[in-house]
This record gives structure tokens, sequence and C-alpha cells, in this order.
């Protein structure tokens, strides 16, 4: 009778559980995946809510693992490792250090992660790599923004990767950034006066629309009752403030000058700045795009190299 009692209560017991809300999806899905096997018993008798609960507890619990690991590292220690690295011109080395701290919190180290991929990129050969790269470094740049609006090399690589990006994703794309990275640009030099890349950047910016061919500009026009525009004399101003900033400090600034002022015909000081490009130190893909281009351009004016 002990026996039969027993069994009688366990049987009742089991039809109240089974009216549990999701017992029979969980039950299911444990015969589908393990077989229906009475070691199973206590696990299909577990409530929705149950498992639920002790989900939800393991993922507050991992999120809370990683904000106490991310609280142990030495983010200082990161960015002097990484600025050497930079320094270095060790492109692939500093990619892969800094890429271990993507999901990290610090905009500082986030920046500097779109930076080097965003160099990893130019270094390549492979133009789909050179494309990923550029996307990627996109992504490490708006987290970088998003963390810290006050900090202007956020709002520098942001507008730098925006503008890189929509390259790839055509004219029209890039026309209806323009706008967004000429702000983003200007924010950065508005928080750091003294940053020579932000002020090159805004300069280079007003180049390209200077510098735009009709048939673009149809487009622009097409777009918006206002496109974007600018002149060679703007784009001048900001490369020479650049250079009063921190002299000598991009071959690219250098070209920059000199092609602006042959824009303008003024041939003596084209001459002067596209020879300091042609000899500047060729260190980087920029160094390089630099110097080959001052030379054909030094071609063109009768200098030879």
């Amino acid at each position: 009778m002990v026996f039969k009692g027993t069994t009688m209560f366990s049987a009742s017991l089991f039809r109240n559980i089974r009216r549990l809300q999701g017992f029979r999806t969980i039950r299911q899905i444990c015969i589908k995946n393990f077989g229906n096997t009475l070691r199973l018993l206590p696990f299909y008798c577990l409530p929705v809510p149950f498992v639920t609960v002790h989900a939800l507890s393991f993922r507050n619990s991992k999120e809370k693992e990683d904000k106490d690991q991310e609280k142990m590292i030495d983010y200082k220690a990161v960015i002097e490792t990484a600025e050497q690295l930079y320094q270095d011109y060790k492109v692939q080395e500093l990619y892969d250090y800094l890429v271990q701290f993507k999901d990290c919190t610090n905009d500082e180290v986030l920046w500097r992660l779109a930076r080097a991929t965003t160099d990893k990129g130019k270094d390549s050969t492979d133009a789909e790599v050179k494309k990923s790269c550029m996307f990627e470094a996109f992504e490490h740049a708006k987290r970088a923004l998003q963390i810290n609006e006050n900090n202007f090399a956020c709002h520098k690589w942001y507008a730098v990767l925006l503008d890189y990006t929509g390259e790839y994703e055509g004219t029209k794309a890039r026309i209806s950034n323009a706008f967004s990275v000429k702000k983003h640009f200007l924010r950065a030099i508005e928080l750091n006066p003294n940053d020579a890349t932000s002020i090159h950047s805004i300069g280079f910016w007003c180049f390209i629309f200077a510098d735009m061919p009709w048939y673009t500009r149809k487009v622009a026009a097409a777009l918006f009752a206002a496109p974007p525009t600018s002149t060679y004399s703007e784009a001048l101003y900001y490369f020479q403030l650049a250079e009063k900033v921190e002299a000598n400090f991009y071959s690219m600034n250098l070209l920059m000058i000199g092609k602006t002022h042959l824009r303008m015909k003024n041939y003596s000081a084209a001459k002067s700045f596209l020879v300091k490009a042609r000899d500047y130190p060729v260190v980087t893909p920029d160094d390089k795009k630099a110097h080959e281009e001052a030379i054909q351009l030094l071609s063109k004016i009768g200098v030879k190299s």
C-alpha cells in the first residue's frame, strides 16, 4: 500500500507539473536532443520562469565579470604601448595588440584601434582587405565617439572613416556624407585647435569640393538644394594653418599645399612645396603616394627629378 500510495502521489504531482506554462516545449526539446530518459525527468519538471531566471542570472554574472576584468586593465599602459608601436610604424603588430581590446569601453583605446585598422588597410595591396579594414575601422570609430563625444580624436577618426567608407559606396553616398564629415572635423578642431591632422583634413575636404568636376557638381546639385562647396583659397588656408601648427608633420600636407598653389597658378610656391613633398622620407603608404605624385606634378612645370 505504501508503494501504491507513493505511486499515486507521484502521478498526481506529475500531472500538475505538466500544466505549468512551457512544460511541453521544454520536455519536447529535451527529448529531441537527449532522448526520453528518466535522468531528465527532474529537468522536465522545471517551470519556464525558473529556467529564465537562471539564464538571466548567468548573463548578468558574465557581464559583471567582464566589467570587473576591464577595471583590472591598465589602459594607460595599453595606450603607451600602442603609441610606441605607432611611432615605430609596426602596423600589423599594433593592430594585433589593440584588437584584443575591441570590446572595451575606453574611447582612447578605440580611436587608436580605428587608426591602426585604417593603417592596416592602407598597407594592404589587396583591394578587398583594404575595403574590409576601412569598414571595420569605422565601427571602432563609431563606438569611440558614442563613448565620448568630447574627445577630438573620436570626431576626427569618425569623419575620416565616414569619408573613406563613402568612397566605396559611390559618389552619391560620399556627397551625402560630406556635411557630416565637415561637421565632425570642425568639432575636432574646436576641441583641439592644435591638432594639425584635423586641420589638414578639413583643408582636404575643401580641396575636394573646390576641385570637383562639373559632372559631380550636377550630382551634388540634384541631391541638395545647397550642395557642399569650397574654394582653393579656403583649402590653402587650412593646409598652411596645419603647417603652422606643426611644421613638416605630414608628407601629404606638403603635397596638398603645392598642389593647391598649382591650381591657383602660383608656380613658384607650388614648386617649393612639391620639392619638399618629393624629398620627404618615405615610410608610410601616404609618404609613397606624396612622393610619386609630387614627381609627376613637378614634371608638368618643368622640374626634373
